[in-house]
């Protein structure tokens, strides 16, 4: 079972990752600021990150660069409202960058491609 990290300040969205994706199979695992992400990874090195990007204590550009100087390897999927990140050079690091929806069908297939190609 491939294990999901979702880094997301707003309560109820992290409720809803949460349990979607344990619907599709998922392992699920929260973070709800990047700080508190950070250490998630190092304490259970997820299969792929799901980041927010605004958020207190550290935002989600922030975090992911000390996620992947550490464990460059983990796939994330930067996951906002906000489309002016996407020009961000700091972006870039993300394998995806995908507007928040209340359809997840798009961050859904997008994770079970990046899934299938880590392997």
């Amino acid at each position: 079972m491939k294990t999901i990290l979702v880094v997301e300040d707003d309560k109820n969205q992290r409720l809803l990752y949460k349990q979607e994706l344990e619907n599709e199979g998922y392992n699920v695992i929260t973070a709800k600021d990047g700080v508190e992400g950070v250490k998630m990874v190092n304490n259970y090195m997820p299969d792929l990150i799901v980041m927010d990007i605004i958020m207190p204590k550290m935002d989600g550009l922030e975090s992911m660069g000390k996620i992947l100087s550490k464990h460059g390897k983990i796939p994330v999927i930067i996951n906002t409202a906000f489309t002016c990140y996407k020009v961000s050079f700091l972006s870039w690091q993300a394998d995806a960058y995908i507007i928040k929806s209340s359809d997840l069908k798009e961050l859904k297939n997008k994770m079970k491609e990046l899934l299938e190609n880590k392997e």
